[in-house]
């Protein structure tokens, strides 16, 4: 009996410690899912400013025939067309030496070049084609980004094939700028809309699946900080490859 006494008070405190456990594990647990809400909404809010950044340099320089002629008649266009590719590979490899404001900074200045260089897309297509295959491009891009959110399957595998598809599609359009060729543009636009389609839900997960491991860790607080910028610039150029790709189908020429 006195066995069986002692035992009891035992009993009753393991159960209380396993309560108090689990209390702190789902209070863990409920710390990291706001965290991951902030984290995302972060990551779609600096995305959306480099959106909006780009949508106003488009639109002021594509509606000013003077600038259009001045950047795009001459060989500045060259400069034009290449500077944010200079840029985002820049940024990419000095994103560790950078503080965040000047990661935002220069993600900033990379919104404003894809705004210039993309401008010429007010003087070829209506104003209601690049409205609606924007709202189109839009729709997709919530799907396709919820969707790689959500699921519980690892598309982590995709990354190299999409990688090595945009590096072709890169290829491929830098030569036919020489060509020319119907067939080509043709073919381009339509495995690009699919592999930006696909790595939507790619960077979307890896940015998910990079907040989870790093928000526990040392010292990661500082580095998801900079993963935001990096995720909304990825994301960003997800959205507006998919838009120019889906424009070269939707879109009615003037």
């Amino acid at each position: 009996m006195q066995a069986l006494a002692d035992f009891l008070p035992m009993e009753g405190n393991m159960a209380e410690y396993d309560t108090i456990r689990r209390a702190g594990a789902g209070t863990r647990s409920l710390e990291i899912d706001e965290g991951l809400r902030a984290h995302m909404n972060k990551v779609y809010g600096l995305m959306a400013v480099a959106m909006v950044i780009t949508g106003a340099v488009a639109y002021f320089v594509g509606n000013n025939p003077y600038l259009l002629n001045a950047i795009f008649g001459t060989p500045l266009r060259w400069v034009v067309m290449f500077a944010p590719l200079a840029v985002v590979f820049a940024m990419g490899g000095m994103i560790n030496r950078m503080s965040q404001t000047a990661a935002q900074a220069v993600f900033g200045v990379f919104a404003a070049l894809m705004g210039l260089s993309i401008s010429f897309i007010f003087a070829v297509y209506t104003d209601f084609s690049i409205t609606q295959t924007f709202l189109s491009t839009a729709v997709a891009f919530a799907g396709l980004s919820l969707w790689g959110y959500t699921t519980k399957k690892d598309i982590s595998g995709w990354g190299s094939f999409l990688i090595m598809g945009v590096i072709g599609l890169l290829v491929a359009s830098i030569i036919n700028i020489f060509l020319a060729s119907a067939a080509i543009t043709f073919a381009v636009s339509a495995l690009g809309v699919l592999i930006f389609a696909g790595l939507t839900a790619y960077d979307t997960q890896n940015i998910k699946n990079q907040y989870l491991q790093m928000a526990t860790s040392a010292g990661g607080q500082e580095w998801l900080g900079k993963a935001a910028i990096m995720g909304a610039l990825n994301l960003y150029l997800d959205f507006l490859n998919m838009f120019m790709f889906l424009l070269n189908f939707m879109g009615n020429r003037e």
